[in-house]
């Protein structure tokens, strides 16, 4: 049997035989040397929170009916991934997989999302992208929702849980790597409702306010104001930093915005835009401001040394009222099954837009499966250097794929549910380790545990993109194949090839029976 096109080595001849004649590999070979591309780029990455792939207009032109001009320019002008993937199918593991090149199911998170006050997420010592980036030579700047975890200081002789909010914030993302911060802790429907620049909240909470949940907030603060607030901070930081851009000194910028997630909120210009309701109009507002920040590079004279990333942290939420979407004929999964908190292809295939011009071709397109755990490596790539060995573990370099090169980079890719449910994609083929959803989709993996459903799901995604026919009682083998390679990047602590590595906590693939309740608990506390 061929290697595997990251070159990962499988030692038991059985297994390799086994996988051979199941998942039919590329025979393709990794690089072994980074790739050449000159001087290293600056790297915009701009996260939308909850896009789901079927609301961006050029990726779903027949099932989408929001206008998004600006995203579907920026594709024109470099390359759609259209099997892109991010590492969970919500909020907080996956923005853990971005920054770390890790899944974050390796971690104590092994359900659910973090909080406004959660602690790090990220460890002590980790290497991060920008850490790395910055011991490069890059500027580094985060602006945006963080939601992995920061130390707030309780207040000394304060009720439990109350924060002291005129002290420093520890292990934030000045602690790991960024120079400067600018945002908000989680999700824009969590508080506090107070910014945050670098380690310091902007203004004292002095009052309480609520969107879904209550909290306290600034006075000056109000949700509707962060979208323009962010974006704008975003393109003074490209202008700042223009001149040593130019000069040698390149910056990474990541753009984790609050929108189109709840509360769906646009701006009174952006009200009624998209003849969709909010949800519409709110993602129209989204495209306008990933314009700007593009526009802001361009104008800036970075256009050619800049490497632009659009992309989502997971799919459509269904608190976009996606029922009312559809009948109004936009599919915000366009033909994928399932939304956020899923198991399914919906709740994290997603976006994801390139552009680097001059290296990038336009008008191109990347159709094998990527995971946004890999920018990692591809940062680590563009700098002509590798990740440590105890870092990016779950990270594979896409450089080659955005200079042209159509063979598949991934031996597999891991996907994971809000429930803590597992799926693995080799090739064609998926597992999902769940009867059900694994999230808030029809059925729940609890009622299809009552309805008595096979107890995994197998898809060729070839054939049933839609993931209509589970195939799980016909392939066996292919069940066994699959099942025994997610076990195996269980046990190696990896899933790219390097050393052996530690997971924070046991894992266990197959949950335990998720109850009625629990499931419950799950929609209830939501993202």
């Amino acid at each position: 049997m061929s290697a595997f096109q990251n070159g990962f080595h499988v030692t038991h001849l059985s297994f390799v035989l086994l996988l051979g004649s199941l998942l039919c590999p590329t025979g393709a070979k990794a690089e072994s040397t980074p790739t050449k591309t000159g001087s290293s780029p600056n790297i915009v990455y701009i996260l939308c929170d909850d896009l789901g792939y079927g609301d961006v207009h050029t990726l779903n032109p027949e099932r989408g009916k929001i206008a998004t001009p600006k995203m579907d320019t920026l594709a024109s002008q470099g390359m759609i991934f259209t099997d892109a993937h991010s590492g969970s199918s919500v909020c907080s593991p996956t923005r853990y997989g971005i920054m770390t090149g890790r899944y974050a199911w390796r971690t104590k998170l092994q359900s659910g999302v973090l909080n406004g006050y959660s602690t790090p997420l990220i460890a002590p010592g980790r290497t991060t992208v920008a850490s790395f980036l910055k011991s490069h030579g890059y500027a580094t700047a985060c602006i945006g929702k963080w939601h992995i975890g920061m130390e707030m200081t309780p207040k000394t002789g304060g009720k439990k849980n109350e924060i002291d909010y005129a002290l420093p914030i520890k292990n934030g993302p000045v602690d790991v790597g960024f120079d400067y911060y600018y945002g908000i802790s989680a999700s824009l429907d969590m508080p506090p409702y107070v910014f945050i620049e670098n380690n310091k909240f902007t203004e004292l909470p002095t009052v309480e306010k609520k969107w879904i949940r209550q909290g306290p907030a600034a006075k000056s603060f109000e949700a509707i104001d962060v979208l323009p607030t962010l974006k704008s901070k975003a393109v003074q930081f490209v202008k700042d930093h223009a001149t040593d851009a130019k000069g040698g000194k390149p910056f990474f910028m990541y753009v984790p915005l609050n929108s189109p997630h709840t509360p769906i909120l646009p701006s009174a210009e952006w009200k009624g835009k998209s003849g969709l309701g909010d949800y519409g109009d709110f993602v129209m507002q989204t495209d306008d401001a990933i314009g700007q920040i593009v526009e802001s590079v361009d104008q800036s004279g970075l256009k050619e040394s800049t490497l632009i990333i659009v992309t989502s942290d997971n799919g459509c939420s269904p608190a976009a009222k996606v029922d009312d979407l559809e009948k109004q004929g936009h599919f915000p999964s366009a033909q994928f099954r399932g939304y956020k908190a899923d198991i399914w292809e919906g709740g994290h295939r997603i976006p994801f837009i390139a552009r680097w011009t001059g290296k990038i071709a336009e008008h191109s397109s990347y159709q094998h499966t990527v995971c946004l755990t890999d920018l990692f490596a591809t940062a680590a790539e563009l700098v002509n250097d590798k990740p440590p060995a105890n870092a990016a573990e779950d990270s594979v370099s896409i450089l080659p794929a955005l200079l042209g090169k159509t063979a598949p980079l991934r031996e597999a890719t891991v996907h994971h549910s809000i429930q803590g449910h597992f799926a693995i994609r080799m090739g064609e083929w998926k597992l999902e380790l769940t009867p059900g959803s694994g999230g808030w989709g029809s059925p729940t993996t609890p009622q299809a545990i009552s309805q008595k459903l096979p107890a995994m799901q197998l898809y060729n995604m070839q054939s049933d993109i839609s993931e209509k026919e589970n195939l799980s009682g016909k392939n066996a083998d292919k069940v066994a194949a699959l099942k025994a390679m997610l076990e195996k990047y269980v046990a190696q602590g990896r899933s790219t090839p390097g050393e052996k590595q530690a997971n924070d906590v046991e894992i266990k693939l197959i949950k335990a029976k998720v109850g009625a309740a629990t499931d419950a608990e799950v929609k209830a506390k939501g993202d």
